[in-house]
């Protein structure tokens, strides 16, 4: 089994119900390990769009890095994800950030996530649920990958959790 990092987020329609279908869809291909709260985050990059939440999830596969990276953009698809321009509004994204301590630069897919260190939105609830995971390029820890882009500003943690056992 493999230990992997995943980051959701969504902006359009029932954000929180969009998070948690997702979720509720990786099974049983994925175990759910560890979940951190939701957070309604900023836009990046494209601004004039609705705020996200944002979440992390720790994950348990058998899959392997690509076959991963299939099922959570096929669950994507399944959730309304169409082809658009690059940050635009989406009901669902799921990016593999971390599988294990590998590190693969492909067409498809690099891991680890090559902008999760700039991004605060995917940063802080890393942080919450895995603060001494090791980035195996940079060779530090989240919350000192964190620590780096302080102070955190647009990235507000809610209330309310993913209850993914209904």
């Amino acid at each position: 089994m493999a230990t992997a990092y995943l980051g959701l987020g969504s902006n359009l329609g029932d954000r929180r119900q969009n998070l948690t279908k997702a979720l509720k869809l990786m099974s049983p291909q994925v175990k759910v390990v560890k979940l951190s709260s939701i957070y309604e985050t900023e836009p990046v990059d494209y601004a004039d769009q609705p705020l996200f939440y944002n979440a992390v999830c720790q994950v348990s596969t058998t899959l392997s890095p690509q076959e991963l990276l299939y099922l959570v953009k096929g669950i994507e698809q399944r959730l309304g994800r169409r082809a658009s321009f690059p940050n635009a509004p989406r009901p669902i994204d799921i990016d593999i950030l971390f599988y294990g301590d590998k590190i693969m630069h492909s067409r498809e897919l690099t891991v680890p996530h090559p902008r999760l260190v700039e991004r605060v939105f995917v940063l802080v609830p890393l942080a919450e649920i895995a603060p001494d995971l090791i980035h195996p390029e940079k060779r530090q820890t989240i919350t000192q990958l964190l620590s780096k882009l302080e102070p955190v500003a647009g990235v507000q943690k809610l209330s309310e959790v993913i209850d993914i056992k209904q």
